[in-house]
This record gives structure tokens, sequence and C-alpha cells, in this order.
């Protein structure tokens, strides 16, 4: 019997060859379109099944972002972030999602900011500090001059 030592140093008696632990490995990370993946939708979370029996161990996934992992066990759901332990898997989703936007690992928005000409159309007293700041250092460009 041979024993060949992988990748990640495990020791295994099976000797695999490299295409077989790439498949290995694909099938563990599933993305949720993959119709291989256990998925758990439960609006606006995606619960993608990764591995475990006790705990079971869940990606989840927001839009298309994954936010995070959580984790079934017998009597309750957790995460790795919040340390509270719930009854629904909703529940620490929201948990999870909360915890990271509340502690700026995620930004609550991706939008890009307004150009001058657009905080040109901003009322005044909406405007920033650093908005006012842009606006005083902007020079419009003079492309259709008509004179009267």
């Amino acid at each position: 019997m041979t024993i060949q030592i992988m990748a990640q140093n495990m020791i295994s008696p099976f000797p695999l060859q490299e295409a077989q632990l790439d498949e290995l490995a694909e099938k563990i990370l599933l993305p949720p379109t993959d119709p291989n993946a256990e998925v758990q939708e439960i609006p606006p979370y995606k619960l993608v099944y990764v591995n475990g029996a006790c705990p079971r161990n869940y990606r989840v996934y927001k839009a298309h972002s994954m936010i995070g992992v959580i984790f079934q066990h017998i009597t309750h759901w957790s995460n790795a972030v919040d340390k509270i332990r719930y009854a629904e898997p909703i529940d620490v989703a929201v948990g999870l999602d909360d915890s990271m936007t509340m502690t700026g690992y995620f930004t609550a928005t991706t939008e890009q900011p307004l150009t001058e000409e657009e905080l040109l159309d901003k009322e005044f007293d909406a405007l920033t500090s650093d908005e006012w700041e842009r606006l005083k250092r902007y020079v419009p460009q003079a492309k259709h001059l008509v004179a009267a």
C-alpha cells in the first residue's frame, strides 16, 4: 500500500490525481447558481451548504456577494461574528449582515460620487463640506456658448 502526501499536508492511503483533487474542491465550493448546490433561499439571502454534519456550514450570499459563513447546530444557528445563538436561519443571516455592516466590513452603498455638474443641481443646503470644496475648485468647460 502506498501513502501519498497531498498538498494540504494531509496523509492519504489512496493516491489521488491532481485533477481529482481539483474536482473535489470544485464540488465543495459550488456557487449558489450551480444546479448541484444545496441552496436555501431566504430572501434576500441564499444559504449554500458547504460541508459538515454538526455543525453544518453554509456560505451566506446577499445579491451576488458572499457576506460570510453561518453554522447550523442541532439546537440553534450561529455565526462567528456576534457569538449569539439564533433559532432561525433568517435571524442568523440578518445578524451576520448587520454585524458586518456595522463594523464597516461592507460599505452601505457602492455608488459613484456625484460629478460637479450633478452637484450644481443639488440644493445648496444639501451639499456636504467636501462637495462645497469640490465645487470651489470646479471650472466648468464652456462648450456651446452663444452670443446674445
